[in-house]
């Protein structure tokens, strides 16, 4: 099942989670230091909460969940095609957990990422190991590099200007 993220930034995490539970009749499906995420079944949405990473209220980044690799590998091949720059990242920590994922930028510069969670993670730096979701360095993870990777339609990697795209 595929379903959306919305992750928020949040002032006051326990006060959040007492909302959010109470508005989608759920628990959440993981706490960590800083952090919660609802696993919503209907709407099929993923719910993230990120405490003290940004200005309360705001988004700290959106995304589509979706079940394997393949999927991410296939979605940013039609993001390529369509040319949207991408930006990969396999086997990358971020909110507490393990996970192949393709960053786009939206007209407005929201972050958008297609994702899968590989395995779960633990430490100091499982929530923003990758330091483009989940912090409050919001210039950085909301607009891609000026020099990022691309794919092009037949899911090979290339660079921007380099002939391939």
């Amino acid at each position: 099942m595929s379903r959306v993220q919305l992750a928020l930034n949040v002032e006051n995490l326990e006060e959040s989670i007492a909302f959010y539970s109470k508005l989608f009749g759920s628990t959440p499906a993981k706490i960590r230091p800083g952090y919660a995420n609802f696993a919503i079944s209907e709407p099929p949405l993923k719910l993230v909460l990120i405490e003290g990473a940004g200005q309360p209220g705001s988004i700290n980044h959106l995304g589509i969940e979706v079940n394997s690799t393949d999927e991410v590998i296939a979605a940013t091949a039609r993001l390529a095609a369509e040319g949207v720059p991408t930006e990969i990242e396999e086997q990358t920590t971020c909110c507490y957990a393990v996970q192949d994922k393709v960053w786009v930028s939206a007209p407005d510069a929201e972050a958008w990422e297609v994702y899968t969670v590989l395995a779960d993670a633990q430490g100091e730096n499982a929530l923003g190991g990758d330091e483009k979701c989940c912090t409050s360095d919001s210039a950085e993870r909301k607009q891609l590099p000026a020099l990022i990777a691309l794919v092009d339609a037949s899911g090979e990697s290339c660079t921007p200007g380099g002939g391939c795209c």
